[in-house]
Parts: C-alpha cells; structure tokens; sequence
C-alpha cells in the first residue's frame, strides 16, 4: 500500500491547500488526532487532515475528500467523522481517485488498487468497476456539487 513517506508531501499538501485544506504530519508513532479508523489512518479536525508516514495515501486522500465535498462553511465544526449521507460517502470514493490522478508519484489506479487491497467492497467487485460502471449517481453528485464537469474531468480551484 502506498503511503504518505513513499510521496513528494509538499505536493500533496499544495494540492489540498487549492481547496482551502491544510496537511499536518503527525510524527511516527503518534496517534493521529481526528482518525475514524484508528491505527494509521488519516484523521479530520476542521480544515486540517492529519497523517503520519505510515498513513497511507488512499486514506488520506479519502479523508480530504470528504472535507472538499462540504461547503467551507460546514468545515470547521468537523472532527473525526464528515459523512453527512451515503451519497456523499459514494462521492468521496470517486473524488479520492480523481485527487491520487493529480499526483504525479500516485495516480488513480493506485489509489483504486490500495482501495481494494483495503477493503472497500463494491457491488462489481473493486473500486476500479465502481468508478467506471456503477458510480452514476456519484459522478452527478460531484458534477451538481462543482467539483467534475460534465465530462467527468476534475475542476481544480486557482
């Protein structure tokens, strides 16, 4: 699985910083504040996103995803957990591959891979038959949101 250590970090951090989102390295073996899942998982306080070396870049990337997803105002009140519905959850899913697609060390298909290898379950069997052929509903809720044009194509904020 890749992680936060196997990356350029400076990238990942100007990446969620275009969407107002700040990154913050917790050092090794320290807990990471917000963290639903524990362990090595990405963590969720307000606009930041924590993670350690260990953290690997799916859960970081799925985390932010979820506070990118939020209007900004909704972002300061968030701690730990940011799911507001199963769509959104649906949408996040899709949203992380499309971020991992904006790191030149990363890239959707490890992202959807290291999903898979994590445990998301999907009704066609993996990530990838998710995004591709059964996410409809989350593509249009990510385009309604301004986050995808209509050809499922990433905006990226100035």
């Amino acid at each position: 699985m890749l992680t936060l250590a196997d990356i350029d970090v400076d990238r990942v951090a100007a990446l969620l910083a275009r969407y107002g989102l700040a990154l913050s390295r917790v050092p090794d073996g320290e807990p990471i504040p917000g963290s639903y899942w524990g362990e090595c998982e990405a963590g969720l306080i307000g606009c930041t996103v924590f993670a350690r070396g260990d953290t690997p870049v799916h859960s970081m990337l799925h985390e932010a995803s979820h506070l990118i997803v939020l209007p900004p105002e909704r972002r300061a009140d968030v701690h730990t957990d940011a799911t507001d519905s199963i769509a959104e959850e649906d949408a996040v899913c899709v949203l992380q591959s499309l971020l991992g697609a904006e790191l030149p060390d990363v890239g959707a298909d490890r992202v959807l891979a290291d999903m898979d290898a994590w445990g998301y379950t999907f009704r066609l069997g993996s990530a990838r038959a998710y995004v591709n052929d059964d996410a409809d509903d989350a593509w249009a809720w990510l385009e309604r949101a301004g986050l995808v044009d209509a050809a499922r194509t990433l905006r990226l904020p100035d």
